[in-house]
């Protein structure tokens, strides 16, 4: 009855963890910030080495903590976890995000005086939840892992103690991560309670085979757990908490909501849709078409209205969550056009992360300068050349526009496989949504090009509010911390490929072994 544990399996997100702790305790024993920093990027690395070790095998999926021979009933092994094409895609994803992250952190740490080992083990700890989460095969495993990730996350937004807009922001994520967990906890209850199975193979048998008086508590299971997982990608209605957050922690931290999170809480939600609860297709397909339509539409038509560059990007996030979420939603029509769709899902997420970690990443090189607001971009790409530039083409690939043609092409992937699942109504929204888009991404990307304003004369004896310049003036001037510009460097390259060869993420197709039948 003890579980066997195939420790090369797990070995992505225990190296993870193990670095997490390594980091703490080096930060305790006088380790310089800067070096605990590296620790963090070093242990990023090496589960980036496993990841591409277990590709590199025999493309079999291979599970861990599976049932004994004597629970099996006969059938093949039920594991807690697996690691397939779909995980480890999802995992290369989230270290390689994570270790953009860390670059980014490097200069925050020290010019924010951030607790270097705190940071880092939090960090790490909410990357191993996110690594973990793509590989969950139960509701246990993958409510656990769900945790893991958000639990840190909350201390990493409140971790600069004495400032009240962070403390603000993780109150607000708090209660919203609190009843996110307690109404996914109640419907994994009621879809145990209708299938008395907690592995999701097993979960999918039972629910085909509902009896008709259970099907309305189990489409009920189903729908909790489904919002429980919106909350993460802060799809609408559940996306309240997101800007506040966003602009309230800091700005690595926002880079990491926005990309490593969302990434990971899509990848649970798929697995759970996908392998668990196919039955209810008809059911969650139709919730998730119009939540993905509400997501886009709220967070196009909020962002063109915002001047703050965090808030914007924050909104801009939302939009793009309802982009990722649309696929999905072709189970409410042909279950049958699933694996296309969630394909078509994962290339999305691939180039979203490239492409958002990027602007963040511009960003939070701005923000050491001082820039807050949009408006405060004008005469980068003269000031500083190389930095708006990347900007620039950062804001093309998230409006779709050349050069940054990977944006459009996914676009395309997703509104392909929308229609060919007979969802021509969301292919519609997606449209339209698009060209909202089009409107506040050339708007900041303009500004860059855009004569530089004068600054207005302060009186005399006043300075400005918390050293930033005023409103209207260039921060192009300046030095980027040498990490920060590395971290942006990585990312406009990896957004070039992309460009030049879309074909590379967008011919993805869900692997077999993760769906079911």
């Amino acid at each position: 009855m003890i579980q066997d544990i195939d420790y090369a399996v797990i070995a992505p997100p225990l190296v993870v963890a193990v670095t997490g702790v390594v980091a703490l305790l080096a930060d305790a024993f006088g380790l310089p910030r800067r070096a605990v920093g590296w620790v963090g990027g070093a242990g990023l690395a090496g589960g980036l080495g496993a990841v591409i070790a277990l590709a590199g095998g025999d493309g079999r999926p291979q599970g861990t903590f599976c049932l004994p021979p004597g629970l099996r009933a006969g059938g093949p092994p039920s594991c807690s976890y697996v690691a397939d094409d779909f995980t480890l895609l999802f995992q290369g994803l989230v270290l390689a995000a994570a270790l953009i992250v860390v670059l980014l952190s490097l200069g925050e740490i020290t010019g924010s005086r951030l607790p270097a080992g705190e940071y880092h083990f939090l960090l790490l700890v909410a990357v191993t939840g996110a690594l973990t989460l793509a590989a969950a095969r139960d509701l246990i495993m993958l409510v656990v892992a769900l945790e893991t990730l958000s639990l840190p996350v909350l201390a990493l937004v409140a971790l600069r103690r004495y400032d009240g807009v962070a403390g603000q922001a993780a109150l607000k994520l708090l209660l919203f991560s609190i009843v996110a967990t307690a109404v996914t906890l109640f419907g994994v209850s009621l879809v145990y309670g209708v299938t008395g199975a907690m592995h999701l193979d097993r979960v999918a048998a039972a629910l085909a085979r509902t009896p008709a008086d259970l099907e309305p508590v189990a489409a009920v299971g189903v729908v909790f757990v489904l919002t429980g997982f919106a909350v993460k990608v802060a799809a609408v209605p559940f996306h309240f908490w997101a800007p506040d957050v966003y602009q309230g922690a800091p700005l690595p931290v926002a880079a990491f909501l926005s990309v490593v999170s969302t990434a990971g809480g899509f990848a649970g939600l798929t697995i759970v849709l996908v392998v668990g609860f196919p039955a209810y297709a008809s059911t969650w397909g139709v919730v998730i078409g119009v939540m993905a339509a509400a997501t886009m539409t709220l967070g196009n038509l909020v962002a063109l209205r915002q001047r703050h560059a965090v808030r914007l990007l924050a909104w801009s996030s939302i939009a793009q969550s309802g982009y990722l979420l649309a696929p999905l939603s072709v189970g409410a029509t042909d279950v049958r056009r699933l694996p296309e769709a969630v394909g078509a899902a994962v290339a999305y997420v691939a180039i979203y992360t490239v492409m958002n970690i990027g602007a963040f990443g511009v960003v939070t090189a701005l923000a050491r300068r001082g820039s807050a607001l949009i408006d405060e971009y004008r005469g980068l790409a003269r000031t500083d050349p190389a930095t708006g530039m990347a900007l620039a083409f950062f804001l093309a690939c998230l409006a779709g526009l050349p050069p940054g043609v990977m944006g459009l092409f996914a676009k395309v992937v997703v509104i392909q496989a929308t229609v060919a699942g007979g969802m021509i109504w969301l292919a519609i929204v997606i449209a339209v949504n698009t060209v909202i888009g089009l409107y506040y991404y050339l708007a900041w990307a303009a500004r860059t090009f855009a004569p530089p304003a004068a600054a207005p004369a302060a009186p005399a004896g006043v300075a400005g509010s918390a050293g930033r310049p005023a409103t209207g003036t260039t921060v192009g001037t300046g030095r980027t911390e040498p990490a920060v510009g590395l971290a942006i460097a990585t990312t406009l390259v990896g957004a070039v490929v992309l460009s030049v060869l879309p074909q590379l993420v967008l011919h993805l197709r869900l692997p077999v072994a993760i769906i079911p039948g």
